[in-house]
Protein backbone atom coordinates (compact mmCIF):
# COMPACT_ATOMS: atom_id res chain seq x y z
CA UNK A 1 0.00 0.00 0.00
CA UNK A 2 1.24 3.50 -0.81
CA UNK A 3 0.72 5.71 2.25
CA UNK A 4 0.86 9.47 1.81
CA UNK A 5 2.14 11.18 4.96
CA UNK A 6 1.42 14.87 5.38
CA UNK A 7 3.60 16.49 8.04
CA UNK A 8 5.66 19.48 9.13
CA UNK A 9 8.63 21.04 7.38
CA UNK A 10 9.26 23.62 10.11
CA UNK A 11 12.60 23.34 11.86
CA UNK A 12 11.39 25.31 14.91
CA UNK A 13 9.16 22.60 16.35
CA UNK A 14 9.62 20.45 19.44
CA UNK A 15 11.84 17.43 18.67
CA UNK A 16 9.03 15.11 19.84
CA UNK A 17 7.26 15.75 16.52
CA UNK A 18 10.34 14.73 14.53
CA UNK A 19 10.63 11.62 16.71
CA UNK A 20 7.00 10.79 15.92
CA UNK A 21 7.70 11.13 12.18
CA UNK A 22 10.71 8.83 12.57
CA UNK A 23 8.58 6.25 14.34
CA UNK A 24 5.93 6.46 11.60
CA UNK A 25 8.51 6.00 8.85
CA UNK A 26 10.00 2.97 10.56
CA UNK A 27 6.60 1.38 11.16
CA UNK A 28 5.44 2.11 7.63
CA UNK A 29 8.43 0.25 6.18
CA UNK A 30 8.16 -2.57 8.73
CA UNK A 31 4.61 -3.18 7.54
CA UNK A 32 5.76 -3.32 3.90
CA UNK A 33 4.18 -0.05 2.75
CA UNK A 34 5.61 2.58 0.41
CA UNK A 35 5.90 6.17 1.64
CA UNK A 36 4.60 9.01 -0.49
CA UNK A 37 5.73 12.35 0.94
CA UNK A 38 6.50 15.94 0.08
CA UNK A 39 10.02 15.11 -1.05
CA UNK A 40 11.95 17.44 1.26
CA UNK A 41 14.80 16.70 3.66
CA UNK A 42 13.78 19.05 6.45
CA UNK A 43 12.02 18.45 9.77
CA UNK A 44 9.33 15.76 9.95
CA UNK A 45 9.21 15.38 6.18
CA UNK A 46 12.86 14.40 6.06
CA UNK A 47 12.62 12.27 9.19
CA UNK A 48 9.75 10.10 7.97
CA UNK A 49 11.50 9.38 4.64
CA UNK A 50 14.91 8.73 6.17
CA UNK A 51 13.41 6.35 8.73
CA UNK A 52 11.37 4.49 6.10
CA UNK A 53 14.47 3.92 3.97
CA UNK A 54 16.57 2.91 6.98
CA UNK A 55 13.96 0.22 7.71
CA UNK A 56 14.10 -1.05 4.12
CA UNK A 57 11.10 0.83 2.72
CA UNK A 58 10.59 2.45 -0.66
CA UNK A 59 10.00 6.22 -0.72
CA UNK A 60 8.38 8.45 -3.31
CA UNK A 61 9.10 12.15 -2.86
CA UNK A 62 7.03 14.76 -4.70
CA UNK A 63 8.42 18.28 -4.62
CA UNK A 64 7.83 21.50 -6.57
CA UNK A 65 10.72 23.00 -8.50
CA UNK A 66 10.80 26.07 -6.24
CA UNK A 67 11.82 23.87 -3.30
CA UNK A 68 14.36 21.98 -5.38
CA UNK A 69 15.89 25.36 -6.20
CA UNK A 70 16.47 26.11 -2.50
CA UNK A 71 18.13 22.72 -2.06
CA UNK A 72 15.73 20.90 0.23
CA UNK A 73 14.94 18.04 -2.19
CA UNK A 74 15.29 14.49 -0.85
CA UNK A 75 17.73 13.22 -3.47
CA UNK A 76 18.01 9.89 -1.62
CA UNK A 77 14.35 9.16 -2.34
CA UNK A 78 13.63 5.96 -4.27
CA UNK A 79 11.65 8.13 -6.69
CA UNK A 80 11.88 11.92 -6.72
CA UNK A 81 9.16 13.59 -8.76
CA UNK A 82 9.63 17.31 -9.44
CA UNK A 83 6.45 19.26 -10.19
CA UNK A 84 5.86 22.71 -11.61
CA UNK A 85 4.05 23.99 -8.52
CA UNK A 86 2.34 23.10 -5.24
CA UNK A 87 -1.01 22.27 -6.87
CA UNK A 88 0.58 19.75 -9.21
CA UNK A 89 2.50 18.33 -6.25
CA UNK A 90 -0.73 17.64 -4.33
CA UNK A 91 -2.30 16.05 -7.39
CA UNK A 92 0.62 13.68 -7.91
CA UNK A 93 0.70 12.75 -4.22
CA UNK A 94 -3.04 12.07 -4.32
CA UNK A 95 -2.78 9.95 -7.48
CA UNK A 96 0.10 7.87 -6.08
CA UNK A 97 -1.55 7.13 -2.71
CA UNK A 98 -3.85 4.41 -1.36
CA UNK A 99 -4.25 6.01 2.08
CA UNK A 100 -3.46 9.29 3.85
CA UNK A 101 -1.87 9.86 7.25
CA UNK A 102 -1.74 13.36 8.71
CA UNK A 103 0.83 14.13 11.41
CA UNK A 104 1.06 17.40 13.35
CA UNK A 105 1.95 20.24 11.02
CA UNK A 106 1.30 23.81 9.96
CA UNK A 107 -0.93 25.53 7.42
CA UNK A 108 0.49 23.54 4.51
CA UNK A 109 -0.43 20.31 6.27
CA UNK A 110 -3.90 21.69 7.00
CA UNK A 111 -4.37 22.62 3.34
CA UNK A 112 -3.48 19.08 2.27
CA UNK A 113 -5.74 17.61 4.95
CA UNK A 114 -8.74 19.73 3.98
CA UNK A 115 -8.44 18.94 0.28
CA UNK A 116 -8.30 15.16 0.82
CA UNK A 117 -10.96 15.31 3.55
CA UNK A 118 -13.36 17.32 1.37
CA UNK A 119 -12.84 14.93 -1.54
CA UNK A 120 -13.66 11.99 0.74
CA UNK A 121 -16.83 13.65 2.07
CA UNK A 122 -17.93 14.36 -1.51
CA UNK A 123 -17.38 10.73 -2.50
CA UNK A 124 -14.53 11.51 -4.91
CA UNK A 125 -12.47 8.84 -3.16
CA UNK A 126 -12.96 6.31 -0.37
CA UNK A 127 -9.36 5.84 0.71
CA UNK A 128 -8.56 5.87 4.44
CA UNK A 129 -7.78 9.26 5.98
CA UNK A 130 -6.23 9.24 9.44
CA UNK A 131 -4.94 11.96 11.74
CA UNK A 132 -2.24 10.93 14.23
CA UNK A 133 -2.26 13.50 17.01
CA UNK A 134 -0.69 12.25 20.27
CA UNK A 135 -0.47 15.69 21.91
CA UNK A 136 -3.78 17.27 20.90
CA UNK A 137 -2.57 19.87 18.39
CA UNK A 138 -5.68 19.27 16.27
CA UNK A 139 -8.18 19.27 19.16
CA UNK A 140 -9.31 22.86 18.34
CA UNK A 141 -9.86 21.74 14.74
CA UNK A 142 -12.09 18.90 15.94
CA UNK A 143 -14.06 21.40 18.02
CA UNK A 144 -14.36 23.75 15.05
CA UNK A 145 -15.74 21.01 12.79
CA UNK A 146 -18.13 19.90 15.52
CA UNK A 147 -19.37 23.49 15.75
CA UNK A 148 -19.74 23.69 11.97
CA UNK A 149 -21.86 20.56 12.09
CA UNK A 150 -23.98 21.93 14.93
CA UNK A 151 -24.60 25.12 12.91
CA UNK A 152 -25.54 23.18 9.77
CA UNK A 153 -22.47 24.03 7.70
CA UNK A 154 -21.48 20.42 7.14
CA UNK A 155 -23.03 16.98 7.04
CA UNK A 156 -22.58 14.24 9.63
CA UNK A 157 -20.50 12.22 7.18
CA UNK A 158 -17.67 14.70 7.67
CA UNK A 159 -16.90 12.68 10.80
CA UNK A 160 -17.21 9.32 9.05
CA UNK A 161 -14.62 10.37 6.48
CA UNK A 162 -11.74 10.63 8.95
CA UNK A 163 -10.22 8.76 11.88
CA UNK A 164 -8.60 10.63 14.79
CA UNK A 165 -5.89 8.61 16.53
CA UNK A 166 -3.28 9.14 19.23
CA UNK A 167 -0.86 6.24 18.72
CA UNK A 168 1.12 4.93 15.76
CA UNK A 169 -0.42 1.48 16.22
CA UNK A 170 -3.96 2.86 16.21
CA UNK A 171 -3.23 4.98 13.14
CA UNK A 172 -1.97 1.99 11.15
CA UNK A 173 -4.93 -0.11 12.28
CA UNK A 174 -7.21 2.48 10.68
CA UNK A 175 -5.07 2.79 7.56
CA UNK A 176 -4.99 -0.95 7.00
CA UNK A 177 -8.32 -2.17 8.33
CA UNK A 178 -10.61 0.80 7.93
CA UNK A 179 -12.41 0.50 11.26
CA UNK A 180 -15.31 2.89 11.54
CA UNK A 181 -14.22 6.21 13.03
CA UNK A 182 -16.24 7.47 15.97
CA UNK A 183 -17.55 11.02 15.86
CA UNK A 184 -16.28 12.95 18.90
CA UNK A 185 -18.73 14.99 20.89
CA UNK A 186 -17.96 18.46 22.17
CA UNK A 187 -18.13 17.11 25.73
CA UNK A 188 -15.55 14.41 24.93
CA UNK A 189 -13.31 17.00 23.32
CA UNK A 190 -13.54 19.18 26.41
CA UNK A 191 -12.55 16.26 28.63
CA UNK A 192 -9.60 15.43 26.40
CA UNK A 193 -7.99 18.81 26.97
CA UNK A 194 -9.43 19.67 30.38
Amino acid sequence: MNVCVYCASSQKIDPKYVALATKVGTELARRGHTLVSGGATVSCMGAVATAARAAGGHTVGVIPQVLVDIEVADRDSGELIVTADMRERKGVMDARSDAFLVLPGGIGTLEELFEIWTARVLGIHDRPLVILDPWGLYTPLRRLVEGMYDEGFTRADVFDAIAWTTTVEEAFAHLEGRPAPVRPSVAELGEAVG
